[in-house]
């Protein structure tokens, strides 16, 4: 309910601003607007990217290799467990007064933000699925999917956090955003992610 407030907050803000240049043409508010960095901010932190999806692991004693042990081992000693576990992450930007900051020069803004990063990561347990086979000589133990669960998490964690994809994603919606934002004025607006070279934008997309 606060991010959707503050949303809210952004829109009404901007939608003003837009209204103003249009009626009186005014440069000054324009120009108060740019130089706005915490408006700036806002508009970056909040345009975080959410992606759902589910992430799944098998673990298992069994190689699979067709020989005369192996299908001993599946009668007897077989020890196989699948999770699969429907997660949600997010995507954005965590700025500070170091890492963060919009410069005006003339016609020319450049907003430097960091790197795009992956914000939070949330498995849904409640409707996470299971299954085993166990051999013969083999018994069930909570212990096993528990520490399935952590192997899990922890695997899927790193595969997001390095999901390139995704972060080029975020760094578009961003940009997409604060395209809208600086539409109403006469700008050179470019947007700079860490350490990459800054990224001129384009019309505003819908």
């Amino acid at each position: 309910m606060k991010k959707i407030l503050q949303w809210l907050i952004v829109i009404l803000f901007v939608i003003l601003i837009f209204w103003l240049g249009q009626r009186f043409g005014s440069k000054t508010v324009n120009r108060q607007v740019l130089s706005n960095s915490l408006i700036v901010r806002d508009i970056a932190e909040l345009a975080s990217l959410e992606v759902q999806g589910n992430a799944s692991i098998k673990r298992s004693n069994i190689s699979n290799n067709g020989d005369w042990t192996d299908n001993l081992k599946k009668v007897f000693a077989e020890n196989t467990v699948w999770v699969s576990v429907p997660y949600t992450a997010k995507y954005g930007v965590d700025t500070d007064d170091k890492n963060f900051s919009v410069g005006v020069d003339g016609k020319n803004v450049l907003v430097r933000l960091p790197a795009p990063q992956l914000l939070s990561y949330e498995l849904r347990l409640n409707a996470m699925e299971t299954s085993a086979k166990k051999g013969w000589l083999m018994f069930s133990d909570d212990e096993t999917y528990t520490d399935v669960q952590k192997q899990l998490y922890n695997e899927s964690r790193g595969q997001l956090a390095a999901n390139k994809i995704y972060l080029e994603q975020s760094k578009e919606k961003i940009r997409k955003i604060l395209a809208n934002y600086y539409a109403p004025m006469d700008l050179k607006v470019e947007v700079q992610f860490g350490d990459e070279a800054p990224k001129l934008l384009g019309s505003p997309m819908q």
